[in-house]
């Protein structure tokens, strides 16, 4: 075996596709989101970010900044180990507190990540119940999807957001076989919003568990940053909710809130937590004063929303090809991979505007796309400069532009 030409042909192939992946080299500059320096040698100056998942700043908040700050000075650098090994750091347990009551669950567990979080939470439950069949939605997440993997639970996927193919599965079962049905309320890539209540009025009625992740609404949305579950009030129809540090609240970190006994058992059970390295206490530190400042401060949520509707509008008027979205997320089609790839490119290159190329396995295979996250940062003059660079790329590649 040839063991290097075979892994160069797997590259090669990837490169003839055009989906082989750079990523830009940048600094972002602290207290001035969203602008970083480049250091890609062809785009090395001051850069405008349009692509964060930082959705509301608040990695730069000084509020999160002050509070990592102190907590460095106070408890040093890093962990010490896994919780099972070094404790529980104070930050840690102060800031699963803050989450369990963010969600109006008993409990909450903090992981290293979010992906981390549903891996973990998914293939220790549907591990540990007898005959475990889970029922997903079409288009989760791929940290969802080897959760599932992993616990060699049987698995019926439902057509995505839709709860009456969902009854159909779940009418196939035994009602007293245990089941999980796992969705997420935002879908990243083409920002649509899961039907929630149907969803669990349906896994009511079979007798299943609901698994919802909200890494892409916690911080964003609801009156106190609880995310779609929070905003509809349906808190308490959902069983256990996948959330992240590292999206709205600007830190690193996932997490679960569910009941007493399930975080217990995750906690207790699952690999993915007992085997790996706790989150630093200062950066629980900038997490927990990142979701305590949401919970109390609704400008940013505000904002948020008001510049991603005031992009998905101007997009629209400049006859850019922007999909329609029920939330933040504002994508807007291109339709192949070194279509998409050119395009980042320029922008970069040409217009000193950073946004990163969407292409399968992210999104199926003609559906590659730029995915854009305007936030409170991004000011009209900014905006101004993003239309009017997409509108000269399409017109200079001859892309089609509507009337």
């Amino acid at each position: 075996m040839d063991y290097r030409r075979f892994f160069e042909s797997k590259l090669r192939d990837l490169k003839q596709e055009g989906r082989y992946r750079t990523f830009a080299e940048l600094a972002r500059r602290a207290g001035k989101f969203p602008m970083a320096d480049s250091f890609s040698p062809s785009a090395k100056r001051p850069i405008a970010i349009w692509c964060s998942n930082d959705y509301l700043g608040m990695g730069q908040h000084p509020v999160v900044l002050d509070a990592m700050g102190r907590a460095v000075q106070r408890y040093g650098a890093g962990a010490g180990g896994t919780r099972n090994i070094s404790g529980n750091s104070h930050p840690v347990v102060e800031l699963e507190k803050e989450l369990a009551d963010l969600h109006r669950k008993p409990a909450a567990l903090v992981f290293t990540s979010g992906y981390v979080a549903n891996e973990a939470a998914l293939a220790t439950l549907a591990s540990m119940l007898p005959d475990c069949i889970i029922f997903s939605d079409g288009l989760n997440h791929a940290s969802m999807i080897e959760g599932m993997r992993h616990s060699r639970a049987q698995k019926r996927i439902f057509r995505h957001n839709d709860p009456a193919h969902l009854a159909e599965l779940l009418a196939a079962e035994d009602r007293d076989r245990p089941k999980i049905v796992a969705f997420e309320s935002v879908y990243s890539m083409d920002g649509d919003i899961a039907p929630i209540a149907e969803i669990c009025d349906v896994a009511a009625r079979y007798n299943a568990l609901t698994y919802l992740d909200e890494v892409h609404a916690v911080g964003l949305y609801g009156p106190r940053g609880g995310g779609i579950a929070e905003r509809d009030g349906l808190l308490d129809r959902v069983d256990i909710i996948n959330g992240t540090l590292a999206k709205a609240f600007g830190v690193i970190g996932g997490y679960i809130a569910a009941s007493e006994e399930i975080v217990d058992v995750v906690r207790s059970f699952a690999a993915g937590f007992i085997f790996t390295t706790a989150l630093p206490p200062a950066i629980a530190a900038g997490a927990l004063a990142s979701v305590r400042h949401l919970k109390n401060s609704d400008a940013e949520r505000t904002s948020h929303q008001e510049r991603a509707a005031t992009l998905k509008r101007r997009l629209a008027e400049a006859g850019l090809p922007v999909m329609p979205s029920q939330s933040h997320i504002v994508p807007v089609m291109v339709g192949e991979p070194a279509l998409c790839k050119r395009i980042t490119d320029i922008l970069l290159d040409d217009y000193g505007i950073y946004i990163q190329p969407i292409n399968y396995p992210t999104v199926p295979r003609g559906t590659e796309r730029l995915r854009i996250t305007p936030g409170p940062y991004h000011d009209d003059a900014m905006m101004d400069a993003l239309v009017a660079a997409l509108g000269e790329i399409w017109q200079g590649l001859g892309l089609p532009i509507a009337a």
